[in-house]
């Protein structure tokens, strides 16, 4: 038995005509009630009643029916879902996301993909820093990472989506936020909340790398884990952040985000996928991405 006698069969049940059924199947009438004959000599079944005026389906006919027209069904629905997948539009994906894109791009992101691939189970992975984000994308636990470069290696491939703007997150009332910037010279004396670890925060690293080249070493005041808890415990005055400008959404109250000078400093947002095989779906979050992120600069 194949697929096609059962769309045979269910041709004849729904025409109930052998003439009409055959004219549906683009057959000639002889050879489908042929195959009609064998199907019913392998189920040891009757499943139609023919007359010279009209053709019924027998009771066994009936029940037989009812489970062919699921498994055609099925067989329909499961080619449309190859389909979905082999173009990437349909697939479970994971996304993990640096704190500061946690609350600006990454909610545009997926109100973007809901509408544009609504087939696609998006989860969504905040607050994390890049190098636990690398480790969850070599793992598996997570398709695309959002971080702020440098990272890398050959498990990964690497893509800038835009530059962001450094602030500087200050404390309402304090006597740096008369002006409209900071200049990283009226920081030498301030205290720093900063993310927790050494070399685990991109932030960090950057943090450093500029007030060393204002010719001195940040004092850091409080290390967190989270962005969210950085800028809490700013806005509770202990201390100063500097912050990529998105986590301005962040929308903390008694905080105040001015820009950092001098240079008009900035840092990378990038994309990491696994490298190796190209995978649609990624394709085609990418391009999504690619564009959410150009609007939302």
């Amino acid at each position: 038995m194949e697929l096609r006698h059962l769309r045979y069969f269910r041709a004849v049940a729904e025409e109930l005509h052998f003439g009409r059924a055959a004219e549906r199947l683009h057959i000639a009438q002889p050879p489908l009630s042929q195959q009609i004959r064998h199907l019913e000599e392998e189920l040891g079944v009757t499943l139609f009643v023919r007359s010279t005026r009209r053709v019924e389906l027998t009771p066994a006919g009936q029940a037989y029916l009812e489970r062919v027209e699921a498994i055609l069904d099925a067989v329909d629905v499961a080619g449309l879902q190859a389909q979905r997948v082999a173009e990437g539009r349909q697939g479970t994906l994971a996304i993990g996301c640096v704190g500061s894109a946690t609350y600006s791009l990454l909610p545009r992101l997926v109100r973007a993909l809901r509408q544009d691939l609504p087939e696609l189970d998006v989860s969504v992975r905040g607050e994390m820093l890049a190098p636990a984000q690398l480790s969850a994308l070599i793992s598996g636990q997570i398709d695309l990472a959002l971080l702020r470069p440098p990272v890398g290696g050959a498990e990964v491939v690497v893509e800038t989506i835009r530059r962001d703007r450094l602030f500087v997150a200050l404390p309402e009332g304090d006597q740096r936020c008369a002006g409209e910037s900071v200049d990283i010279d009226e920081l030498r004396d301030a205290e720093f909340v900063t993310h927790a670890g050494q070399g685990r925060s991109v932030m960090n690293g950057i943090l450093a790398s500029i007030c060393a080249a204002a010719g001195f070493v940040p004092q850091i005041r409080h290390e967190v884990a989270e962005t969210s808890t950085l800028v809490t415990l700013v806005a509770a005055g202990l201390g100063v952040a500097i912050v990529p400008e998105p986590t301005a959404a962040l929308g903390v109250a008694g905080v105040r985000y001015l820009p950092l000078i001098p240079g008009a400093p900035t840092v990378e947002l990038a994309v990491a996928r696994p490298a190796g095989v190209p995978s649609p779906m990624i394709e085609q979050v990418l391009t999504v991405l690619r564009r959410v992120a150009a609007d939302d600069h």
